[in-house]
């Protein structure tokens, strides 16, 4: 009963209102207030985070969601720094974490649709560093040899993550230990030259283009754009995409006069207990990393989501093709590719994976509702995003819940969204 009474305080308190919220100036897409969904459904939403909040499984967060291209939801929950009792609100800045590799990815498929990126090129033809790689073995007393990769990297290995240039983070073994545990670390201490360097020297975890491995994929082929383009990746996004979206809030090089509205995590992590922080809020990273490196708002990754549903373009300006947005969200995991997907979460049972997306190829197998077709990706610091184009609807949801917490978070808000559809 208790935590009934915190919850419903919580939404009284702290989920705004009003649609959109007095901080934001202007909405992102054309509003129709809880279009799809039913009442019903939109209070169990509410209350659903109101028990994140009051419980301290997350401080706050900011809901946009749209449906047949109108904005359905649009709401701050809970507070954008707990500590120092700030109210969320809807222009609140997150960082993307791994959300930047589908942006990453959309201005790589500009080039490529100019002919000037061919997904089935070697990526040495831009870093010839990659050029003679070599496939890494562990035996079973743990002793590590290599032989010749028979298969050169290529951009599309690079977009599908079956490269082999897998981030340390996600293991022990002697292979993992040649790399940097992910995108922002490797960000905040190495350059574009070193990390190269750094990846090129090491063995691949897996023959290319044999096994889906999470990593530094889209890191290259990010430093790829900027070779092609003589601009930094920033640039190439902001002249290719963010401008043509209206995304005036995403950017790699986060403003000092945007840092009051950065969003903070709780100071303990609500499974460990264990202090916790997002080491990119307070350091500086040496380039724009395309895995991870990107600030943004719900407001712009929504519209952003909304352009690929709608086939690659956002209010009468075009991003992509529709062909090649249909491309990039099908599934590009073929038979003869091991299929490592579900290692990421147990709710990507059932997916294969496109260009930077997870693809659903079955309905049924994975924890998350949806339907086939659906694509999405997720943030390591607690960001979510998917689209459902059987639905017509893109979901964004900001958050900032960097520990295991996330996992949790996208099944039930997975849940709570798809409970509320009206049919």
């Amino acid at each position: 009963m208790k935590k009934l009474l915190i919850a419903s305080a919580v939404i009284g308190v702290l989920a705004t209102p009003s649609f959109v919220s007095a901080q934001s100036s202007k909405s992102p897409l054309p509003p129709a207030s809880g279009q799809g969904f039913t009442q019903e459904g939109l209070k169990r939403i509410d209350a659903f985070f109101a028990d994140q909040i009051a419980s301290n499984q997350m401080p706050g967060a900011v809901l946009a969601v749209s449906k047949n291209g109108k904005l359905s939801i649009y709401k701050p929950y809970g507070y954008l720094d707990k500590n120092a009792q700030k109210p969320m609100t809807t222009d609140a800045i997150f960082n993307l974490a791994s959300m930047t590799k589908v942006m990453a990815t959309v201005g790589a498929l500009t080039f490529y649709e100019e002919g000037k990126l061919p997904l089935n090129a070697p990526i040495s033809d831009w870093l010839p560093q990659f050029k003679n790689m070599k496939v890494g073995h562990v035996d079973a007393d743990g002793k590590l040899t290599t032989s010749p990769a028979k298969n050169p990297i290529t951009v599309q290995d690079l977009m599908r993550h079956t490269n082999g240039l897998t981030y340390g983070g996600r293991g022990a073994t002697p292979i993992h230990q040649f790399y940097p545990a992910g995108s922002a670390p490797a960000a905040i201490n190495l350059s574009t030259e070193e990390l190269i360097d750094k990846l090129a020297a090491a063995p691949l975890l897996y023959e290319p283009g044999t096994a889906w491995d999470y990593g530094f994929g889209i890191d290259v082929l990010g430093i790829i754009e900027e070779k092609i383009s003589g601009k930094s990746l920033g640039g190439v996004l902001q002249e290719r995409v963010w401008s043509k979206v209206g995304m005036s809030n995403t950017t790699f090089q986060l403003a000092e006069k945007d840092r009051p509205r950065l969003a903070q995590p709780l100071p303990l992590d609500p499974v460990t207990g264990k202090p916790q922080k997002v080491d990119i809020h307070t350091k500086q990273v040496k380039f724009d990393c395309g895995g991870s490196c990107a600030y943004s708002t719900a407001g712009d990754y929504l519209r952003f989501g909304q352009m690929l549903l709608n086939g690659g373009s956002l209010d009468g300006k075009r991003v992509l093709g529709p062909q090649t947005v249909a491309f990039m969200t099908a599934n590009h995991l073929n038979k003869d590719i091991k299929n490592n997907v579900s290692g990421t979460e147990p709710a990507r049972v059932g997916y294969g994976f496109g260009l930077s997306v997870a693809v659903r190829t079955e309905r049924g197998l994975s924890a998350n509702n949806g339907n086939v077709g659906d694509y999405s990706w997720n943030g390591a610091y607690g960001t979510i995003f998917f689209v459902d184009p059987k639905e017509q609807m893109v979901v964004v949801m900001m958050g900032v819940a960097p520990g295991e917490i996330r996992k949790v978070h996208r099944e039930k808000l997975n849940a709570v969204i798809y409970g509320a559809l009206e049919k």
